[in-house]
């Protein structure tokens, strides 16, 4: 905690001008005195001019603004207490607005600890526009998060923030063109600027896609038709997306919907090399997506790959070896054991054996896991499609068969009966074979690499966290609404796309920043809950619910919002600090990771100025 001194007035010459500021002096904990400047009151030309004085005047004037701000602060410390009349006889006035989303400005302690704000004006340097673009990117990405909708929806919900939209909505469609030109720029600055936020897992990559569909009937450009996630007859378009180990995103791309989703590997990873810098990693993706061309790709250099493998698909001899239960060893102490024989008690362990996988291009270790968990949940799952596929059977009638996996009438299957002489007729029956030889798989998944050495519970555990970046599509489609996608221009559908990704990477970088553990859920609801009223125009009173997860994210984001009244002041303090905060951090990452004395000198030098000019306690000596 700090104690105010003194309210002083402090000048600053240079060699045309003399300025004046109001500062505040403390002690801090340490009993180290510091200061931050309160108000510029101007220079002493524009001051004389003002107020017809010469420059003693403007001292004695200056002196009494420095006393009546100590009254003033005085006041606020002493009286916390906040007295607005209000009048049962008066109507409300008209079009004011009096409930204010206030969420965003946790997005926001994200926003500007990634750069986004410096990479626009980058972005500005090499384009001609006048609207702000850090502005509509900004509330692009919130609303994405807090009010998904179309982009006219969007604007109309960024009106309820407590900072309201300065743009024009003609300004959102224009400066869509401009964000999908700058893409991989984009994502390659958000990518390196992340690691001021904390360290990344990017020794693990995962790999996975997913396709939007479109309310259209006819193809156009990138929308084609193919085989759709959601099973619509839409034309859709792919995107295939890049998380690190924590499930965080990195980089994504987009191409058309009726292209294998195996050719888009390669272009994406080469950009990642190329751009982000990032070129020792371990890839891990589903079978799907690991041909052998792929593996091949991923065993150049210092990569590696950890991919799942179809069982089905190996060969007789591969096939046979892996759906014995013999050779098995139990994964916690290596020790054998018989899958024939497991009690109750060895039901929650999970059991592997591994041998030498050779192909065509690659020498391999295939790696086969069992685990009874799985094996009964397989069961039960199962147990239920054979009672609809026998409903089916009673019925006499089969629909027309979908290449769903989980489809039970995969289980049901027809000869035709023929008497003399009469016309042939349909008769359905459960097939007994294909249930028996689905049940041979039960447990049982496969995973190949060419981590020949490596052990075997450190590549299952990698394996293992392909739930991530399943976690992140399905939070993009049904938590951020990311399809339908109602846009028709080429380069507008890419700027959607991009403001989900980016309001993706700033919600899980918000999530892992937090010290509890919280599901998507629980944090989407929170932010959209934190509003405030406004109270005669005197401030703002929270009209949310305090919980836990509240102060936690008020602790990871260095400010408050959850007092009884927060006056226009405070709430214009808050608003500046979040900006501020994370530039701060930005110069004293890099004054600690510069590379020569000098360079490192200059740096604290800038970053010393800054604390100066914004007011702010110095962060990185704790002196002025």
């Amino acid at each position: 905690m700090t104690e105010v001194i003194i309210v002083r007035i402090t000048t600053s010459k240079s060699k045309n001008s003399e300025s004046f500021y109001i500062t505040q002096s403390y002690t801090n904990a340490n009993g180290k005195s510091t200061s931050k400047t309160i108000r510029k009151l101007g220079t002493l030309a524009e001051l004389s001019a003002q107020l017809h004085t010469d420059r003693d005047g403007v001292v004695e004037w200056a002196n009494e603004q420095a006393r009546l701000e100590t009254l003033k602060y005085k006041s606020e410390k002493e009286d916390a207490t906040v007295m607005i009349p209000f009048h049962s006889n008066r109507l409300m006035d008209y079009n004011k607005q009096k409930l204010f989303s206030g969420g965003y400005l946790f997005l926001q302690s994200i926003y500007y600890g990634l750069k986004l704000d410096s990479v626009c004006r980058k972005i500005k340097s090499r384009h001609k526009f006048e609207y702000d673009l850090n502005a509509i990117l900004s509330d692009l990405i919130y609303t994405r998060v807090l009010e998904p909708s179309s982009k006219r929806s969007s604007f109309r919900a960024a009106k309820q923030f407590l900072e309201p939209p300065t743009y024009e909505l003609h300004d959102v469609y224009r400066a869509l063109s401009v964000l999908a030109s700058e893409m991989d720029f984009i994502q390659s600055e958000v990518y390196k600027n992340s690691f001021f936020l904390g360290d990344r897992m990017d020794r693990i990559l995962y790999y996975d896609c997913t396709n939007y569909y479109f309310e259209i009937e006819q193809e156009d450009g990138d929308k084609k038709y193919g085989k759709s996630k959601e099973h619509r007859p839409n034309p859709i378009i792919q995107m295939g997306l890049f998380t690190d180990g924590d499930g965080i995103p990195l980089a994504f791309s987009l191409f058309p919907g009726n292209q294998n989703e195996q050719k888009s590997l390669k272009p994406l990873e080469t950009k990642i090399l190329q751009q982000f810098g990032c070129d020792k990693f371990i890839y891990c993706s589903d079978a799907g997506l690991a041909s052998e061309d792929n593996r091949v790709l991923n065993h150049i250099g210092q990569r590696a790959f950890i991919v799942t493998q179809s069982i089905k698909k190996l060969s007789a001899e591969d096939r046979a070896w892996a759906l014995k239960k013999t050779g098995f060893k139990r994964l916690s102490d290596d020790k054998p054991v018989d899958l024939t024989k497991l009690t109750d008690d060895d039901k929650n362990q999970l059991y592997y054996k591994d041998e030498p996988f050779t192909t065509k291009k690659l020498d391999q270790r295939l790696i086969i896991t069992y685990s009874p968990k799985y094996a009964a949940y397989q069961k039960a799952i199962r147990a239920e499609q054979i009672c609809r596929a026998e409903k089916m059977v009673a019925n006499g009638s089969l629909k027309k068969q979908r290449k769903n996996p989980n489809d039970p009438a995969r289980f049901v299957n027809k000869v035709a009966v023929t008497n003399e002489g009469e016309k042939a007729k349909i008769h359905y029956y459960l097939d007994t074979d294909k249930i028996a030889e689905e049940e041979m798989y039960d447990g049982l998944y496969a995973v190949c690499t060419d981590l020949l050495d490596d052990d075997v519970a450190d590549i299952l555990k990698v394996s293992e966290g392909r739930w991530q970046i399943e976690d992140c599509f399905r939070t993009m489609k049904t938590d951020f609404e990311a399809r339908p996608v109602y846009l028709n221009r080429e380069d507008r559908i890419k700027a959607h796309f991009l403001t989900c990704f980016l309001a993706l990477l700033h919600f899980r970088l918000l999530n892992r920043s937090l010290k509890g553990t919280y599901t998507t859920e629980q944090l989407l609801h929170t932010l959209k809950d934190i509003k405030f009223t406004d109270i005669e125009e005197q401030g703002f009173m929270p009209v949310y619910e305090r919980q836990e997860i509240t102060d936690d994210l008020h602790e990871t984001c260095g400010f408050r919002t959850d007092y009884q009244f927060i006056t226009k002041r405070k709430m214009k303090g808050i608003q500046k600090k979040v900006s501020r905060d994370k530039t701060l951090l930005y110069f004293k990452y890099r004054a600690r990771s510069a590379t020569t004395p000098v360079f490192s000198r200059i740096v604290a030098l800038i970053f010393l100025f800054n604390c100066q000019r914004w007011g702010m306690e110095c962060k990185m000596c704790g002196e002025e």
